[in-house]
């Protein structure tokens, strides 16, 4: 068996494994010359306590980390269980991705409204990673809400229950 066909199977493997973990669902937003732009992401962390840091990746192709720089303000949006429809929005490509969608400018980035939580970041680090990039950031602001959250496993939006 070639090197190329296992990196297939691995790869198809490791997609699968990780399907079966829940994530948190988040919409990662900025301004860029006045305008908003997010983008749907599942792989975000805290990073530190203190000082207080949160890790978020990005895919290479984004629009929206084509527009970071260091010091750039990041608003992570964690979503809301209700907010299904937002997240698919956000998860594809191109313009006006925020109209129809309430919203408002806060801590320096477009924050959704009726969310799970908030966290605003400003970034420190910008690290490839394989195909995506980590960007790393000082928090700056965050919130919660009573909201449940909205997860995501096996390739399908739901919600923690608690027992």
């Amino acid at each position: 068996m070639s090197a190329e066909i296992d990196d297939e199977v691995l790869q198809k493997s490791f997609r699968s494994a990780m399907g079966n973990v829940a994530a948190a669902v988040s919409v990662v937003t900025t301004f860029a010359d006045g305008e908003p732009l997010g983008s749907t992401v599942s792989a975000f962390a805290s990073l530190s306590m203190d000082p207080p840091m949160l890790l978020v990746s990005l895919d290479n192709r984004s629009s929206l980390l084509a527009r970071l720089h260091i010091e750039s303000i990041v608003g992570v949006n964690v979503l809301a269980a209700h907010q299904d429809q937002i997240a698919l929005r956000f998860a594809r490509t191109g313009p006006d991705k925020f109209a129809d969608i309430p919203w408002r400018p806060e801590n320096g980035a477009p924050g959704l409204v009726d969310r799970h939580a908030w966290v605003a970041m400003a970034v420190t680090q910008l690290i490839e990673a394989g195909d995506h990039t980590l960007v790393l950031g000082r928090v700056e602001a965050a919130d919660t809400y009573a909201n449940a959250p909205l997860t995501y496993w096996q390739r399908a939006f739901g919600t923690h229950k608690s027992f």
